[in-house]
């Protein structure tokens, strides 16, 4: 079993090539987000103080969810990002923020698989709503072998009616 210090990251990832939106494919639970949630979508883009907005939603019920946050790089490492949805005057407390690495990135930035070093979350993302079978299996083989339990994986539903 690896350890949380051994959770590889992307080498080299480019941030400016990140941005832009993505849209939840699978995640492990975490009780921010209900298992309801369907059409998740999450959008980056760079702010003026160099770190990221985080502007993630999805429908509940018909409705419209969202959280607005910021992540910001961790010890100069691009895939690391330390992420916080709390409001901007308390955003400085310590132990507020979230673990965000991305462990995994197609070459062309189309697909992105995402985890906490303590192995407890984890996303993978598309730039569409639908991802092949196939590449979505190689993907959560890389999970498992950084060490990610995912028997309780959950597929996220897109109905076809966009949040982004």
């Amino acid at each position: 079993m690896t350890t949380p210090n051994d959770l590889k990251t992307v080498p080299d990832l480019k941030l400016p090539r990140y941005l832009g939106t993505w849209y939840e494919i699978a995640r492990l639970p975490m009780r921010h987000e209900p298992e309801a949630c369907t059409d998740v979508s999450a959008n980056y883009s760079l702010q003026d103080n160099g770190n990221i907005r985080v502007h993630n939603r999805c429908r509940m019920e018909g409705e419209i969810e969202e959280a607005i946050g910021e992540a910001s790089v961790v010890d100069n490492d691009s895939a690391r990002l330390a992420v916080s949805f709390l409001p901007k005057g308390l955003r400085w407390l310590p132990f507020t923020k979230g673990d965000y690495w991305v462990i995994q990135i197609a070459p062309d930035y189309s697909v992105s698989l995402v985890g906490s070093p303590d192995r407890d979350y984890l996303w993978l993302l598309s730039r569409t709503p639908h991802l092949d079978k196939t590449v979505r299996d190689h993907y959560l083989a890389t999970a498992r072998q950084q060490g990610f339990d995912l028997s309780k994986l959950i597929d996220t539903p897109h109905t076809g009616k966009p949040t982004a």
